[in-house]
Formats: structure tokens, C-alpha cells, sequence
């Protein structure tokens, strides 16, 4: 119940289960009699004088729990979109009232033969039925056809036992299910798998109860043994393959695709999915294509829009940042994302703005002051950057980037001793960021605190080995120094990860025709 809502039913379970089997209580003769108000039922109710004692405790306990889960949710209902469930939105009672049906059908159809599962049903997974002559018509009139049938067995047939055990079924069928119907409140979902995992229980009583008849009255038992036994092999080989598909994201994603094609949501999960893969091109096909089936979709144009920044494509990138921002004026990344566009193309006074509404709608956002920070460097507003770097360290103190850039400010503007109190305090709080030593270092080697520094320059090398500048700039420091065999060494070293590094070569050289001068003087 902490969980999910539906947790709630088992109680109702239980109070079903207790009055059928426990009590053997013969729901039609119940019935009847509390409508007539017989003498009879009198001694009825004392009959299951313990019965309703313990459906009394049940509901009380049930109410309990669903005041705490209110409380803990806020004491309102979560809001919903058209997206999540749009037969809720539905203008016209009667197609709200065709499409739920459409739903429980759907459910039982996932019940007799769970082969198109998918991870999400909402977005256009499946189409709303506006029309009767809508061919999925027929399967609201099949799942009514057998529901009542069975109902009317349930309640008429003469065999007390054949009327508790098919009551039994249906009351575990259709309770647990209740919470999802959209009888009651607005779900978040069209068809959720999980909704009918409780319902289960009664398909398997009905189902079994079903078996146990027909192996009575057939012939060849044999036949009807082996096709149940199929029935469970391909069920087992089903949750296999389904199981399979749960071990990763990809596969999850990408099984989705042959059951909702027409699901955008599906079409983003496989995008981020490979964009976090790091294959961008794969990725915009799939973003284009949950825009294209959703065209409010601000999550899939945001995302879109971030990769298309990546690339240097920036005009697209802000056409479509600026839509999301438009269809959803509270979405604080896409207004984040659109101002570090904004910033790309130089427009500084439109960035600072973007950035600001983000903030107001995303009060302890970070990465927005970073992003602002870097904004307010660039334009020499050198005060303001180090103000908007400390509030992203506040709000999130292992931010190694704002902190990094903090350091390397002073250290420009010649606040050695300011760059240092920060680099100290950075590294406190994130001891082994090798950036952070990298920046502390080269501080400390202006400050001509050598040995510190080269302590700290050999633990950010031994962190990360194949980086350059690191061995390049330690080279600067022996060389400063005075060590020159290992200013030398750690030139070549910098050279052979990156012939290209700058400045390093012309430094190579001036070593080298100092280590050449003194070879001489020695010499002679």
C-alpha cells in the first residue's frame, strides 16, 4: 500500500475470501433477504455475528491506511495529462465510457494471453474509439458476453459449491482491479501491467474451476491434460523471453516498439537510452520521431534540443528549446539549455534572462548558476561569476566544475591567496578530484609553495595518467624549480600523450637549450 494504491484490495480479498469459504455464505440468499428485510435475516446476522465483526475491522483498518497514504501524498491527488490516460479527458460520457471498457478488455485479453506487453501503454499507444463503428467495439461486447454469463452462474446455479468457487473468482478478479478502472478517480495509465497482477488470482480460480468441469465431462482426458500443459509451457517460455527483456534498459525499451509504435514516450526512452550510449545520431532519429508523434512532447524536444547544442547546430537547437519553454513555461532545464544556446550564439542579455527563469522555477538549481557563472565570465562580470559559482558549491558542494572554476578565475586575476582558500576548501570537500589538485597545484607552484605543489601534481597524475597538461605543467614546475632532468622527463611524457599540447613544445625547447648551455659550460 506504500507503494502502490492497489495494495489496498488484498483487504477486500480477505473479507471475500472469509465470507465464501470460511463462512460458506451464500451471497444470492444474503441478498435477498436483506432486500425483503425477512425475520429470517436476523438470525442471519448472528449466524456471521464474527463475520461482520471482522469485515468491520477490516474496513476501519483499510480507512486507516488510506489516510495515511493521503497524508504522506500531500492530501491531493496527483495531477495527470491527456497523455497518461486520455479516455479521462474525453469530452463525451459515452466515449469515456467505451474507451474504460475498451481498457478492461484489453486487461483480460493480457490475462488470457500475455504476448504484447509493454513497458509504457500511454501516448498514443492506443487510440481513443470515437466511433461505433469502430471494429474493437466487438471486443467490449465479448468481455461483457462472458462476464455476465459467468455473474449469472455465480449467483443462480443450484451447486452451492459451483456458485462460491465462480463468486470467489470473480470477486479476486474484479476487486483488486477496481482502483485501476477509473471508476472511482483518474488513473495516470491506460493499461498498466502490474494493475492486473492481483486480478490474476481469480483468472487462475475461474481458470482452474474451468479445467476441473471439462476434465469431467470429456472423453480424451489426455488431450485436454496435454493442451493445458501447453497452455503452461508457452506461459513459462513467455515470462522467460519477458524476463530477458527486463535485463536491460535497451532491450526493455526496444521491445516496445513492435507492440506501441505509435507510443512517443517509447520512441524518447530508446533515444535517451542511446544517447546516453553516447550515439547522438541514433538518438535525434528517435527524439524526431516522439515529437513528431507528440508534438507537446517538451521532454523529447528538451533532450533533442541538448544534443543539437552538442553539435554545434544551435539554430534548431533554440527553435526548439524556445517551443518546449512556449507548450511548458515551468520547465526550468529547457530554459536552462535554451540560455546556454543563447550564450552560444553571443545573445548574453537573452541567456542571462533564461537563466534567471529557471532559477525561479527551480529554486536549488545548480547547474543553472554554474551555467550562469560561466555567462558572467565571459563577459568580464568577474564578481557576479564567482557569486553565482559559490551559490551552485552551496547548494551542491561536490560541484566539482563551479569549484574548478572558482580557482581558475582568481588564480587569472592574480588572487593567488584567495584562489588557494578556495582550492582548500574544494578539496575538503571532494578529496579525490583530480581537477581540483591539478588547479590547487598550479596555484600553489605561482606561490612558489613547490613541494606542495608537486605533491599534489603527482597525486592528480597517479588519478589520471594519460592527461598532458597534468605532466605538462608539472614540467613547468621543476622547470621553475630548478629540477630540469625532470622537468625534461615530464615534457616528453606530456609531448608523447599530446604532440600538439600548447606551449609545451616551445617550454621543451627553452629546457632544452638551457640543459645544452650548462653542457657546455661544464665541459669548458
Amino acid at each position: 500500500m506504500l507503494c502502490k494504491e492497489q495494495g489496498i484490495t488484498i483487504l477486500g480479498l480477505n473479507a471475500v475470501f472469509d465470507a465464501l469459504v470460511i463462512n460458506k455464505l451464500n451471497v444470492l440468499e444474503f441478498v435477498q433477504k436483506l432486500l425483503h428485510k425477512e425475520k429470517s435475516l436476523e438470525s442471519l446476522s448472528r449466524q456471521n455475528n464474527g463475520l461482520l465483526f471482522r469485515v468491520t475491522l477490516l474496513l476501519s483498518g483499510g480507512a486507516s491506511i488510506l489516510y495515511i497514504r493521503w497524508r504522506i501524498m500531500g492530501t491531493g491527488p496527483p495531477a495527470f495529462t491527456e497523455v497518461d490516460n486520455p479516455a479521462s479527458f474525453a469530452e463525451s460520457p459515452l466515449v469515456r465510457a467505451i474507451n474504460y471498457n475498451y481498457y478492461y478488455s484489453l486487461n483480460a485479453w493480457l490475462l488470457l494471453c500475455p504476448w504484447w506487453l509493454c513497458f509504457d501503454w500511454s501516448m498514443g499507444c492506443i487510440p481513443l474509439i470515437k466511433s461505433v463503428s469502430d471494429w474493437r467495439i466487438i471486443a467490449l461486447a465479448a468481455l461483457w458476453f462472458c462476464l455476465i454469463g459467468l455473474i449469472c452462474q455465480a449467483l443462480c446455479s443450484e451447486d452451492s459449491h459451483k456458485r462460491r468457487i465462480l463468486t470467489l473468482g470473480l470477486g479476486f478478479l474484479i476487486i483488486p482491479f477496481l482502483p485501476a478502472s477509473n471508476l472511482f478517480f483518474r488513473v495516470g495509465f491506460v493499461v498498466a501491467e502490474r494493475a492486473i497482477y492481483l486480478p490474476s488470482i481469480g483468472y487462475c480460480i475461474l481458470f482452474t474451476y474451468g479445467f476441473s468441469l471439462l476434465s469431467k465431462k470429456a472423453k480424451k482426458k489426455k488431450i485436454l491434460a496435454a493442451a493445458v500443459l501447453g497452455i503452461l509451457l508457452l506461459n513459462v517460455m513467455r515470462s522467460a523471453l519477458r524476463s530477458s527483456q527486463w535485463r536491460s534498459e535497451e532491450q526493455l525499451f526496444r521491445s516496445a516498439l513492435s507492440v506501441c509504435p505509435l507510443n512517443a514516450k517509447v520512441h524518447y526512452n530508446v533515444g535517451k537510452n542511446l544517447a546516453d550510449k553516447g550515439n547522438q545520431t541514433a538518438a535525434i532519429k528517435y527524439y524526431r520521431e516522439a515529437v513528431r508523434l507528440n508534438p507537446k512532447y517538451v521532454h523529447a524536444m528538451n533532450n533533442l534540443g541538448n544534443i543539437l547544442k552538442e553539435r554545434n547546430e544551435l539554430q534548431e537547437a533554440e527553435e526548439l528549446l524556445s517551443l518546449a519553454v512556449q507548450i511548458q513555461p515551468d520547465f526550468a532545464a529547457a530554459w536552462m539549455n535554451l540560455g546556454i544556446v543563447q550564450n552560444s550564439l553571443r545573445r548574453f542579455e537573452e541567456a542571462e534572462q533564461s537563466y534567471w527563469t529557471a532559477i525561479k522555477h527551480r529554486k536549488k538549481y545548480p547547474d543553472c548558476y554554474y551555467n550562469l557563472g560561466r555567462l558572467y565570465a565571459d563577459l568580464n562580470r568577474h564578481i557576479d561569476a564567482l557569486n553565482a559559482w559559490r551559490n551552485a558549491t552551496v547548494l551542491k558542494p561536490e560541484h566539482s566544475l563551479a569549484w574548478n572554476n572558482m580557482i581558475i578565475l582568481l588564480d587569472n586575476t592574480g588572487n593567488l591567496a584567495q584562489a588557494e582558500a578556495v582550492g582548500r576548501e574544494a578539496l575538503e570537500l571532494i578529496p579525490n578530484d583530480h581537477s581540483l589538485m591539478f588547479s590547487l597545484a598550479n596555484v600553489l607552484g605561482k606561490s612558489q609553495k613547490y613541494k606542495e605543489s608537486e605533491a599534489l601534481f603527482l597525486k592528480a597524475i597517479k588519478a589520471n595518467p594519460n592527461a598532458a597538461s597534468y605532466h605538462g605543467n608539472l614540467a613547468v614546475l621543476y622547470h621553475r624549480w630548478g629540477n630540469l632532468d625532470l622537468a625534461k622527463k615530464h615534457y616528453e611524457v606530456s609531448l608523447k600523450l599530446d604532440p600538439m599540447a600548447p606551449g609545451t613544445k616551445e617550454n621543451y625547447s627553452l629546457l632544452r637549450r638551457k640543459l645544452e648551455q650548462l653542457q657546455k659550460k661544464g665541459e669548458a
